[in-house]
């Protein structure tokens, strides 16, 4: 059998459009929206792990592409392509993009490891210490009001009562009290003053601070519930990625000639 000049012509044309097809999942026109993105779509969706890959996915994938190569055809042809704010967002939008690419390569180069992460919750546990205090408080604006406070205490005077016209409205309804907590979330003279309490004693004298003066007392302590190595690895390892990111950008800024 023989192929005349024009079937012949034909067939070839046909062969050779096969794998051009391939390589585009739709032509809008005469766009090509290449499968490869696609492709890049659905890994993205796979990865979040939002659907499994199925021709269902990329069907829909591939429908919403064309939907914004429509769209995205639409806008250029109206000039908005052209628009300055539009530009300007999307050069933002190219400098995010580039940057994440960046940091991504530099947390792979230089991850956090096991040992910088176990030094740095042995340094948060040498901070917050073994014990929790359970503290209440009185703030007032004077010395004077936090000295003639303390002589009512000692008068017998409750607390509680006393408390009620404390300057913190947060603890002052509930008799000045502040919770169980580590000596590191207070200002560190507040701390180094009920630390040295026993339970159920009152400082002798006011405590000042930025916020005012305070009368301490220690209503009682116990072990500390620190949080194992464990429970706090992913949020210590993200704190120390931080850390070695910024220290990068600032090593780049002192470099950089700014004017």
């Amino acid at each position: 059998m023989t192929f005349k000049p024009a079937r012949l012509l034909i067939a070839l044309l046909s062969v050779a459009a096969v794998p051009v097809f391939a390589q585009n999942a739709a032509v809008v026109n005469g766009k090509p929206i290449p499968t490869s993105r696609v492709d890049a779509v659905v890994k993205q969706v796979v990865a979040q792990g939002q659907q499994p890959d199925s021709p269902q996915l990329r069907d829909a994938i591939k429908k919403d592409l064309i939907g914004r190569e429509v769209l995205m055809q639409e806008a250029e042809s109206k000039g908005f392509g052209k628009d300055a704010a539009v530009k300007q967002q999307i050069e933002n939008a190219r400098q995010a993009i580039v940057i994440n690419a960046l940091v991504g390569d530099y947390i792979k180069k230089n991850p956090v490891t096991d040992a910088e992460i176990k030094a740095e919750y042995d340094r948060f546990v040498a901070q917050t210490g073994d014990k929790e205090y359970h503290v209440r408080h009185i703030l007032v604006g004077t010395e004077a009001e936090a000295k003639d406070i303390i002589a009512k205490l000692k008068g017998g005077a409750k607390f509680e009562d006393l408390a009620k016209q404390s300057k913190d409205s947060g603890s002052a309804d509930n008799g000045g009290d502040l919770d169980w907590a580590a000596p590191s979330s207070f200002p560190k003279v507040f701390s180094d003053a009920f630390v040295k309490l026993q339970k159920g004693q009152i400082t002798d004298t006011p405590v000042q601070t930025p916020n005012g003066f305070h009368v301490i007392k220690l209503d009682d302590t116990r072990a500390a519930k620190l949080p194992t190595l464990e429970e706090v690895k992913p949020q210590i390892n993200e704190a120390l990625q931080q850390k070695k990111l910024q220290a990068y950008q600032e090593e780049m800024i002192k470099k950089a000639k700014i004017q």
